[in-house]
């Protein structure tokens, strides 16, 4: 398991995102470091951005703009929301993944590397180790000389709830888009 992986929502895992540095990794001057070096400061936006991506674990701009609505420092334009995360990515602060064609899901970089295992339909999201891709990666090393990035990607199949049922299509009518579905540590 990743340093610094913490359950989102849960205790511990947001914690410490402005006072201990990002995620309880450091203290709050490592934070304002390693924002100064990628040529940025800790401004009022980008510190509630950060907060809410603590709180929340997984989120898409949307669902950032939701709890930021609703932390009592008022709305943050939507522009202001997809500026803040992208520096804040360039700055290697915060990550992303594309669980389907919407948009895509951001996390605190101290929440570590994963695999995302999607649900094509429940659209829950489960987290699970980047080594379970291994084997996959040595495929594609070896066959194709292909050097994979299996360290944050979505894998697209059926959670082992919904492969219960007898039902193994996968109508589009009940396709759920993972980003709004449930999002789980696969422990």
């Amino acid at each position: 398991m990743s340093a610094g992986w913490g359950h989102p929502g849960g205790a511990g895992y947001g914690e410490g995102v402005l006072g201990k540095g990002v995620a309880g990794r450091g203290d709050g001057a490592d934070l304002q470091l390693r924002l100064r070096a990628a040529g940025l400061r800790l401004t009022g936006p980008r510190r509630r951005v950060l907060s809410a991506l603590g709180r929340l674990g997984h989120a898409t701009p949307e669902k950032l703009a939701g709890a930021l609505a609703q932390d009592g420092g008022g709305e943050l334009p939507a522009s202001t929301i997809y500026r803040n995360l992208e520096s804040l990515a360039g700055a290697g602060l915060v990550r992303h993944t594309h669980l389907d064609h919407g948009a895509p899901s951001y996390h605190l970089e101290a929440h570590g590397e994963h695999l995302h295992l999607v649900c094509r339909r429940c659209g829950r999201v489960i987290e699970a180790e980047p080594g379970l891709a291994a084997e996959l990666a040595r495929n594609l090393r070896a066959g194709h000389g292909f050097e994979p990035e299996v360290t944050h990607m979505a894998i697209h199949g059926r959670c082992a709830r919904c492969g219960e049922s007898a039902d193994t299509a996968y109508p589009p009518s009940q396709t759920t888009h993972a980003p709004h579905g449930i999002h789980e540590r696969n422990e």
